[in-house]
């Protein structure tokens, strides 16, 4: 695991109140599922196998790829922080670079993300590579 210093812009509301700062346009942040995502899907329940799951090859290319071209990379999962041990183990045998690893993300799926920040989400199916543009339907708060 690597710490990339990445230089926030400074933001400040119409009363020149600093806000929270944001990256670079050019830098995303990449927040990324690890079960069913970047190897096989294995429930917390068989913490076992998280020590010997096959990874996906074009996660690793991608993901390695985005972290030398300076993006925030950082694994946010479902597994507990009992697990977090057998998982950077797994992270440094397998070769993944990443910046940080988030533990405990509430299970079961069906994810709302809400924030003061711009959030675009991309779930995954079956196959890492690099991002297109597509326009789809979105729910928003109504303005």
């Amino acid at each position: 695991m690597s710490k990339h210093n990445h230089k926030l812009n400074e933001i400040k509301n119409e009363k020149g109140e600093l806000l929270s700062p944001t990256l670079p346009d050019e830098v995303k942040n990449y927040l990324i599922d690890i079960d069913g995502t970047i190897c096989d899907d294995i429930p917390n329940e068989e913490p076992e196998r998280m020590a010997t799951c096959d990874h996906y090859p074009d996660a690793l290319e991608i993901l390695n790829k985005w972290y030398d071209e300076g993006h925030i990379i950082t694994f946010f999962t479902s597994r507990t922080e009992e697990h977090r041990e057998v998982s950077e183990k797994w992270f440094a045998e397998k070769g993944f670079k990443y910046h940080g690893l988030l533990m405990n993300k509430p299970r079961g799926g069906n994810y709302h993300w809400i924030d003061n920040h711009m959030v675009r989400a991309t779930r995954f199916k079956g196959k890492f590579t690099d991002l297109i543009l597509k326009n789809k339907e979105i729910e928003v708060f109504e303005s």
